[in-house]
């Protein structure tokens, strides 16, 4: 490449080892941290979901504000939409009573609606062209609806096709491996890998997160919602400025 080409720095992160370390973090802590508000507090479902979704529209605002990558405010807003994520996927799936099956079919609908959209407005769903407001909000609005499958797709396997927490966890593994392994031995398009590996990362922590604080009786370890979701962001928090991490470029 010509030395002398312009680049643009997006407003998102350059996708290494340590972005997918947080990034699973990120998932489990939304499925702890959703559990803990709609169920121990007992506030249910769709009051959970409020308030989860009032944060996710104040962390978007902050980050399509903000002049540059601002790791921090990055990942608040990515905690904010596994959370929404979580309690959303479960009012649809259980207090709707479409079901775990009905649930990921129409979340599925949604994030392939979005990722249309965004495609066919901007020409790109690529993650280092996020650099103005209308493709922040086409990213964020696409993530959410991953989070939000992602639980679904968790539930599902974990409960519905009966693999349990353990079992599905390392289905979600396997395909994240093979998705890898893709990566590196074909010249699929980056861009589609990222987005599935992104999608799948969530029922991986949706299953990890039930798995902490679910009882033992159903297979879980029985941890406290409150303790591991404080677990989860003070290792989310050390792994955030203890590795440096560079906002994505784009040559133009």
């Amino acid at each position: 490449m010509d030395d002398t080409t312009e680049r643009t720095l997006s407003k998102v992160p350059e996708v290494t080892l340590i972005f997918w370390v947080i990034k699973i973090a990120a998932t489990t802590l939304g499925e702890t941290g959703g559990d803990a508000v709609s169920m121990s507090m007992n506030l249910g479902y769709l009051v959970g979901t409020a308030i989860f979704a009032v944060i996710f529209m104040v962390a978007v605002a902050a980050q399509i504000k903000a002049k540059g990558f601002r790791p921090l405010l990055y990942w608040t807003t990515i905690i904010a939409t596994t959370t929404v994520g979580t309690t959303l996927a479960d009012f649809a799936d259980r207090s709707l009573g479409i079901g775990y099956a009905g649930g990921a079919s129409l979340l599925f609908a949604l994030l392939l609606g979005s990722l249309i959209i965004w495609y066919w407005s901007l020409g790109t769903v690529s993650v280092d062209s996020i650099v103005k407001p209308k493709a922040e909000i086409f990213y964020w609005l696409t993530i959410m609806f991953s989070q939000t499958l992602g639980t679904a797709l968790g539930d599902w396997t974990a409960d519905t096709a009966g693999f349990g927490y353990g079992g599905s966890s390392m289905i979600f593994v396997l395909l994240l491996v093979a998705i890898v392994a893709v990566y590196y031995l074909t010249n699929i398009s980056s861009t589609l890998l990222f987005w599935m590996a992104f999608i799948l990362t969530r029922p991986l922590g949706a299953t990890v997160g039930d798995f902490l604080d679910k009882p033992i009786n159903v297979g879980g370890l029985a941890l406290s919602r409150y303790f591991a979701s404080f677990a989860l962001l003070l290792f989310m928090m050390t792994c955030i400025f203890l590795f440096e991490q560079r906002a994505a470029e784009k040559a133009h």
